[in-house]
């Protein structure tokens, strides 16, 4: 941010920098209205072909939006899903389902942690193997490109006829 003298013809205006101009709020909601994203435009077609009434809230919440400011509607959609998760999350629910909770029934409980315990081994087990697999196909490609420029330069070191 730097201000240039009125022989630069700025006449002293201020110069943003290229992250100031692209993140400035100004450019993004001209006039009041607010830019549909992709993201937007797709949900509001949906929303209409679906159940006309989650098109039209779209589009409310796109008015509100441009009078009010505010996040975005997929940035509004990540934070409630995300507040979702955590209350399950608090609840007792995981990725994998209702976890956590005893059933009542010893032995049941302990064959279930034994159970989830071997397929958390086998888990493991498994990203192992992918990622041997992928430091392999990463040295197939090194040896490829090595044996590729190496033919390049072969060829290039010969004279033309």
């Amino acid at each position: 941010m730097s201000t240039q003298g009125a022989s630069r013809g700025t006449n002293g205006a201020r110069e943003f920098t290229p992250g100031e101009w692209a993140n400035a709020t100004w450019r993004r909601y001209g006039c009041g209205a607010s830019r549909w994203t992709t993201f937007e435009v797709v949900a509001m077609i949906l929303g209409f072909l679906v159940f006309w009434p989650i098109g039209l809230a779209i589009v409310g919440y796109k008015v509100w939006q441009g009078r009010y400011g505010g996040d975005d509607l997929q940035d509004f959609a990540t934070a409630r899903w995300n507040e979702f998760r955590s209350a399950m999350a608090g609840a007792g629910w995981s990725s994998g389902g209702f976890s956590g909770a005893s059933s009542g029934n010893s032995a049941f409980d302990e064959w279930r942690a034994g159970e989830l315990a071997r397929l958390e081994a086998e888990r493991r087990k498994l990203e192992e193997a992918h990622r041997e697999f992928t430091e392999f196909l990463a040295n197939l490609r090194k040896a490829r490109d090595r044996e590729e420029f190496e033919r390049f330069m072969n060829a290039r070191g010969r004279p033309r006829a």
